[in-house]
């Protein structure tokens, strides 16, 4: 069984159809998305209408709560101003959703076990941030004993989570299991870069996982993103602050 994995769209609708594009080359059995799909770029229509085509599970994300309800979860200190054009995108994303697409929206799932074989031998548990809470941080460098911590009470073969936008592979423990992030679709970045002057990537990620009897592989994607595509889009959108947005994509 090959299950692609893929997360944190962010309302970019054009990485969205590069993605699919090459998954559909590979031809996987399932596939499956972490979180965060809607809010943020400029094609929130267009994203939730793809996945709502693809009938595949959607786990629900920090960034999808949010935008529902307009009630933060998370620990990060985001500045007033920030904040108000925050508050200024959510408004014109609700704006370009029907009913339909809000009710799709609030179906999403905290977490989603898939059976990665016919007889049950191997189980997938995907998340956004942990299947305690999707705000919570699993990144490359995560303290053993805090994931272990995060994944307590759960018994899966392999763990998959998204939120922060990072691809990478960790062992749990001493046993068997893996934990897994396929980076991001639409708003894929390094950690490793100053606040000042960010900048995203032109790419789009996913991970394809592939289970043949007791045999597993993980592939992480990287795949190219039309990045001037992606900026006439923006500038067509009428997306607030699209100029700030379109500014983190150059200089890569």
């Amino acid at each position: 069984m090959r299950i692609a994995v893929f997360s944190d769209i962010h309302g970019n609708g054009l990485a969205l159809e590069a993605v699919l594009a090459d998954i559909q080359a590979k031809a996987p059995d399932r596939l499956v998305c972490l979180g965060d799909a809607i809010q943020g770029g400029p094609q929130p229509a267009q994203v939730v209408r793809r996945l709502r085509e693809l009938q595949c599970p959607v786990v629900m994300g920090n960034a999808d709560a949010w935008l529902l309800t307009g009630e933060g979860t998370g620990d990060e200190v985001i500045t007033s101003e920030r904040l108000q054009a925050m508050n200024e995108v959510r408004r014109w994303t609700l704006a370009q959703l029907s009913s339909d697409d809000l009710a799709f929206m609030a179906a999403f799932q905290p977490t989603v076990e898939l059976a990665l074989d016919l007889d049950d031998k191997f189980t997938l548990l995907a998340y956004h941030g942990s299947p305690k809470s999707f705000d919570d941080v699993i990144l490359p460098d995560i303290a053993q004993d805090k994931l272990a911590e995060y994944l307590h009470g759960h018994t899966a073969d392999i763990y998959c989570g998204g939120h922060t936008h990072v691809q990478f592979v960790r062992r749990v423990g001493a046993g068997p299991q893996v934990h897994f992030n396929p980076g991001s679709v639409g708003l894929a970045y390094s950690h490793h870069q100053p606040d000042q002057g960010f900048q995203v990537d032109h790419w789009a990620e996913y991970a394809m996982l592939t289970v043949d009897d007791h045999r597993l592989a993980l592939e992480f994607h990287r795949v190219p993103l039309d990045v001037t595509a992606l900026m006439t889009i923006y500038q067509h959108s009428g997306r607030p602050h699209s100029a700030s947005a379109m500014a983190q994509y150059r200089g890569r």
